[in-house]
């Protein structure tokens, strides 16, 4: 038996990153994450990418994205799409966005 180890860039990587609207642009926020989600999940190494709505706090929308490893979400940062929300969405937004790495339990 050969003892492996696994690098950095061989494990999966799961993130949560949460928008919060300004009042009155809720619906231009859901929009844009929306597209956003469907162009993220076209990219390689995607595992996960859905936004959900908070139902406890109205405007604010979390996503739940996951990578097959931290190459592949680097590379989805250096998308045009991403690069294209990232700076259109400030606006849009009452705080900036966070982004909080998550692992599953299992």
């Amino acid at each position: 038996m050969t003892n492996t180890t696994v690098s950095q860039d061989e494990t999966q990587v799961w993130l949560m990153p949460v928008f919060t609207a300004k009042a009155g642009h809720e619906a231009t926020l859901h929009e844009a994450l929306l597209g956003l989600q469907s162009l993220s999940r076209k990219d390689s190494g995607c595992l996960e990418y859905t936004v959900f709505s908070d139902d406890q706090r109205p405007g604010t929308f979390v996503l739940i994205e996951g990578w097959t490893r931290n190459e592949d979400l680097t590379a989805h940062n250096e998308e045009a799409h991403v690069k294209e929300f990232v700076d259109g969405v400030q606006p849009l937004l009452a705080e900036p966005f966070s982004v909080t790495p998550i692992t599953p339990l299992a």
